[in-house]
């Protein structure tokens, strides 16, 4: 990513990525119920967080993804761990991966963060099994 891209050039670079990693659906879902309350939220976390942060090419999705499961499990935003729990099939992380992070959260974070985002694993893992 070049650091002379202009917001649009984030917008779309973002918008790429964002689809990439939630799916098509999600975005489609988040951008059709934006208003003019919430519409430059959604362009600026397009642009910024997907964009010029899941932009740059020094850590893969699959890091990325790993990493933003550890900091939402951590800080109890379990909203946004589940979806990016969902999303783990576009990303490339395996439910091994996720039980060790959380295990990581409950060293580093503490246990009760890492016992809530477990329930919300199990919850999310559950939704997808019944699905298949």
């Amino acid at each position: 990513m070049s650091e002379e891209m202009s917001e649009k050039d984030l917008f779309q670079l973002g918008l790429k990525i964002r689809r990439e990693v939630l799916g098509d659906d999600y975005v489609d879902a988040a951008l059709a119920s934006s208003t003019d309350f919430n519409g430059d939220f959604q362009r600026y976390i397009t642009s910024s967080a997907w964009g010029a942060v899941w932009g740059r090419d020094t850590l893969s999705k699959r890091d990325r993804s790993l990493i933003t499961i550890c900091q939402l499990a951590a800080l109890g935003h379990h909203e946004e761990l589940a979806l990016h729990i969902r999303s783990t099939k576009n990303t490339g992380l395996s439910r091994q991966d996720i039980k060790e992070a959380l295990i990581q959260v409950a060293v580093y974070s503490g246990v009760p963060a890492a016992n809530s985002a477990y329930r919300v694993a199990n919850k999310v893992f559950k939704e997808i099994d019944d699905l298949a």
